[in-house]
């Protein structure tokens, strides 16, 4: 038996509501995702935002209205900004977000901060100062060394132990396997990561399962998956969180609301 939590990623950057009419987009449709995902055993709310045309945002503006309404629909709910890039934004726009925002939680992918390693020093810097909790997203083993060198070098503060494990991929399709998951296990132990998983595709249930059986969390939601094992579209992220629960539960696992 593991205890584990459930973060709920319910729209992602790229998704829209014709991948599925319940995809959350605005203010409110983000609140009331976040109510039902907390009441189905959600912890976190791993939170993107879009602009007017529904493409992916950093903006400041609309990330506070985004987070007031999820704190006034799920009360003691965490939020987890992203400062993903999606092929948009450069990384003196991603630290400028956290700047602006200066949150309580927020997931920095390391190879986008690869890219401009002084701005990604500020950006480590300014979360440590501000007692951000720091998600490091890890898609391979090339991240895994380069925050390996960053710990080294003091780029990132070696308690940033934070971070969450990518299987498979939105572009191009690539379904994520429980099998692939064994090398990024093997790094969390030996860098005593405090981990998650995320998978694209079908299988998620079953590599969230393996994660959490290996002592990571897991992190579930339409960003990474809107269908059930067998093909068929998820009613809603709530009925991906209520699923995975289930489904830890009958394995024995304990599932961790506070």
């Amino acid at each position: 038996m593991a205890d584990y939590q459930i973060t709920v990623a319910p729209n992602g950057a790229r998704r829209q509501k014709s991948d599925h009419p319940k995809l959350p987009i605005t203010p409110l449709e983000l609140a009331q995702t976040a109510s039902a995902c907390q009441a189905a055993g959600a912890k976190v709310l791993h939170l993107h935002v879009r602009d007017e045309a529904g493409v992916h945002s950093l903006d400041a503006r609309r990330y506070r209205e985004a987070m007031a309404a999820v704190r006034a629909a799920a009360p003691g709910m965490e939020i987890q900004i992203t400062t993903e890039s999606a092929g948009i934004y450069p990384p003196s726009a991603q630290l400028a977000c956290l700047q602006a925002l200066r949150p309580q939680a927020a997931s920095i992918a390391v190879r986008e901060m690869a890219q401009d390693p002084a701005v990604a020093a500020r950006g480590y810097a300014l979360c440590a100062e501000n007692g951000t909790e720091v998600q490091h997203i890890l898609y391979g083993p090339s991240c895994i060394a380069q925050l390996v060198a960053w710990y080294a070098e003091g780029v990132v503060p070696v308690q940033m132990r934070g971070v969450i494990f990518v299987l498979g991929k939105y572009a191009p399709a690539t379904p994520a396997q429980p099998q692939e998951l064994a090398p990024f296990v093997t790094a969390a132990r030996a860098m005593d990561l405090n981990w998650s998983l995320c998978a694209f595709g079908r299988d998620e249930r079953a590599c969230l399962l393996a994660a959490i059986k290996a002592g990571g969390n897991a992190r579930v939601g339409f960003e990474n998956n809107l269908e059930t094992p067998e093909g068929a579209l998820l009613e809603d992220n709530a009925a991906a969180v209520a699923a995975l629960v289930k489904a830890a539960s009958e394995a024995g696992h304990n599932l961790k609301r506070t």
